[in-house]
């Protein structure tokens, strides 16, 4: 029953964060919301277990480290833009009613799909045994993948607050390896999520992190970004040419 306990509580947070997004007309607060709603879920998951064990306690602090982390950095980075060009499109195809629309198109949908995502932070509650190799591994995942998220987008912000780079390409640091190393970075930190709850046995949690991974190479990731970039960028072209797309590799000549 937890796990269901999860996905009220992530229905409900979406459907609050939709009554907000009315009165300011961009649903693009959304996406502020997406890693919060997996730290709710921790929190249902882990104080909802009989016995909160060692497995629990890592997992409900690196949620919390990734989740607070790239939601306060989206929410700065968003701040003062409007509604993000995606989601004007998605509001110009759902016309009219898009406002009510938006709730089941967007912020449930999300919420659905970050309860199946979540697959793994349920997994690993359940059991309260001493941790093991595999947890070590899973955190030494965790832990590139998250040096590969915040360091990409550091570094982006950085390129773009020079007013010099106007029109440019980021194409050094970590975006010389990978054309995308934040969205890298997210793989990364769900498939240690996924070893740490193989680690309490819970094997069968995969398709929380092979559908993220889908969302992020083919749906909303990868995929949608690219797209967008180089109708605007018709330099980015050569970039793509030289720069493996996701996993991350040295330049090609």
């Amino acid at each position: 029953m937890t796990y269901f306990h999860g996905l009220a509580a992530v229905l409900i947070a979406g459907a609050l964060t939709w009554l907000l997004s009315l009165p300011l007309r961009n649903v693009s607060i959304v996406d502020s919301l997406w890693s919060l709603l997996f730290l709710l879920q921790a929190g249902v998951f882990a104080f909802g277990a009989e016995h909160i064990g060692p497995r629990s306690v890592l997992v409900l602090v690196l949620v919390s480290i990734w989740a607070l982390r790239l939601s306060i950095f989206i929410a700065w980075r968003n701040h003062g833009h409007g509604e993000d060009r995606r989601y004007q499109a998605i509001r110009a195809r759902n016309q009219p009613n898009f406002e009510f629309k938006s709730l089941y198109l967007v912020f449930l949908l999300q919420g659905v799909l970050a309860w199946i995502i979540a697959l793994p932070l349920w997994g690993a509650t359940l059991t309260a045994n001493a941790l093991l190799p595999l947890d070590v591994a899973g955190g030494a995942l965790w832990l590139v993948g998250i040096a590969f998220e915040a360091g990409g987008d550091w570094q982006l912000a950085r390129f773009k607050a020079n007013p010099a780079n106007r029109g440019k390409v980021m194409d050094t640091g970590l975006w010389r390896l990978t054309r995308h190393p934040n969205y890298f970075g997210d793989f990364c930190v769900w498939w240690g999520f996924y070893l740490i709850a193989a680690s309490a046995g819970a094997w069968w949690s995969v398709p929380g992190p092979l559908l993220m991974s889908f969302l992020l190479m083919r749906v909303s990731g990868v995929t949608l970004l690219e797209k967008d970039i180089g109708e605007r960028r018709p330099q980015y072209a050569q970039y793509v040419a030289r720069t493996n797309a996701f996993f991350p590799w040295l330049p090609k000549r």
